[in-house]
C-alpha cells in the first residue's frame, strides 16, 4: 500500500466518522421526535379568532407550534396552553419569532368569539383556528389527528376524545418536531431554540 494511498483511506475514514457523528448530533439533538423529511400538513386553511382566513404561508420566517384542541377540555388543553405560556416566557425576546396556532377539534361550540376569549388569554400572540366540520376534518386528517364526540350518558353535553401532541414547523414551513402530551416546557423551548 503506498503513502499517498494511506493518507487518502485515513481522510476518507475521517471524513466518514465525522460526518456520521454530526448526523447522529443533529438527530439526537431534539428532545421531540425528529419530523424532517415527512411530508404532511400542507392545506392548513381555517379562520383565526378575528375573522381572517389563515394558512401555514401566514407564517414563513416564524417557528410554528400546531396544537389541536377544544376549549371546554377539562385538563389536557388548558394545561398545555399554560405550558406553551411558560415556553414562551422561558425564549424570551425570541419568543416574537413564534407563533402558537390553536386549532379546535369541536367547531361546533368553539366559535369566533369563545375562540378570541380563550386563545389569547394564555398569550396574546396565541391564534385560534377554527372551520367548518368538514374543513376541520380535513385539517385532522392531514395531520394525523385523532378526535371524536364522547357524549356522556345522563348527561346533555359532551367531551372531545383527541391527540394531544404538539407539531413545531421551522421558518420555511417544514414540520421539524412533534412533542407529546406532557412535555415540559424547558424542554419545549429547548426545541424551539434550535430552529430559531
Amino acid at each position: 500500500m503506498s503513502v499517498r494511498f494511506k493518507w487518502v483511506y485515513l481522510a476518507f475514514i475521517l471524513l466518514t466518522s465525522l460526518l456520521v457523528a454530526c448526523q447522529q448530533g443533529s438527530s439526537a439533538s431534539f428532545i421531540g421526535t425528529d419530523l424532517t423529511g415527512t411530508q404532511f400538513g400542507k392545506p392548513l386553511s381555517l379562520t383565526d379568532h378575528t375573522g381572517k382566513l389563515r394558512s401555514m404561508e401566514d407564517f414563513k420566517g416564524k417557528v410554528v407550534v400546531l396544537f389541536f384542541g377544544y376549549t371546554h377540555c377539562p385538563d389536557v388543553c388548558p394545561t398545555t396552553m399554560s405550558d406553551l405560556k411558560q415556553t414562551m416566557k422561558l425564549l424570551g425576546d425570541k419568543a416574537n419569532d413564534v407563533q402558537v396556532l390553536f386549532v379546535t377539534v369541536d367547531p361546533e361550540r368553539d366559535t369566533q368569539e369563545v375562540l378570541a376569549q380563550f386563545v389569547p388569554g394564555f398569550d396574546p400572540r396565541f391564534i385560534g383556528l377554527r372551520g367548518t366540520e368538514a374543513e376541520v376534518a380535513a385539517n385532522l386528517s392531514e395531520y394525523k389527528v385523532y378526535a371524536a364526540k364522547v357524549s356522556e350518558p345522563g348527561k346533555s353535553g359532551y367531551t372531545m376524545d383527541h391527540s394531544a401532541g404538539l407539531y413545531v414547523f421551522d421558518k420555511t414551513g417544514a414540520p421539524r418536531i412533534y412533542l407529546g402530551y406532557g412535555e415540559k416546557p424547558e424542554n419545549i423551548a429547548h426545541d424551539l431554540q434550535l430552529l430559531l
